[in-house]
């Protein structure tokens, strides 16, 4: 059943506009600490990679998801970067045989099955398409189109000829959030030359 509304007119007795009735004047709201970082988003398993995903990504992503935990939760809990974590969600990196007791801890998943999955070397470079069809992977992607000459010619003239693992690798993502309170993503790519 629709409610139904009749608007008062400006000469009726209950009709004050806002600003003189204290009791109802709009205040801002600002959550508790804790109820902001409840609301946030957690990366799931995309669909459409799972396919071409390694065994252990649909293990490590559904009990991720029950858990409702962020990489950077688990990383702190396991005592590696949030992108290293999400690298072996993937099938990009390496465990060890302490990252997966933990990570079998972490996200309540028995041992020797997950064991077993994290046994094999890394899947990398077989996950996407070329060039990236999701929107931020093909950023990423560009960037190294724009500025990859110049990451180029700049690293040789710092560090002379050679290239950079990405073995011997680590990254981090970083937020940062400037005098105008727009956020900005700052990516650190350390690689051993």
């Amino acid at each position: 059943m629709a409610a139904r509304f009749s608007r008062l007119s400006r000469a009726s007795p209950l009709f004050k506009p806002l600003a003189l009735r204290p009791s109802l004047q709009l205040q801002a709201f600002t959550p508790p600490k804790a109820a902001v970082a409840k609301l946030t988003t957690i990366s799931t398993l995309d669909t459409s990679l799972a396919d071409r995903l390694p065994i252990q990504s649909h293990t490590l992503f559904t009990a991720k998801a029950a858990k409702k935990l962020s990489f950077t939760d688990i990383a702190e809990q396991l005592g590696r970067n949030e992108v290293a974590v999400a690298a072996i969600f993937y099938g990009q990196a390496q465990t060890t045989p302490e990252d997966v007791e933990k990570l079998s801890s972490i996200l309540g998943i028995e041992h020797g099955a997950l064991e077993k999955q994290l046994a094999g070397f890394p899947f990398r470079g077989h996950v996407m398409d070329m060039p990236p069809k999701e929107p931020l992977i093909y950023r990423l992607y560009e960037i190294i189109q724009n500025y990859g000459y110049a990451y180029k010619a700049v690293l040789n003239e710092k560090l002379g000829d050679g290239i950079m693992s990405a073995i011997s690798f680590s990254t981090k993502v970083e937020k940062e959030i400037d005098k105008d309170g727009n956020k900005w993503a700052v990516i650190t790519l350390r690689g051993k030359w």
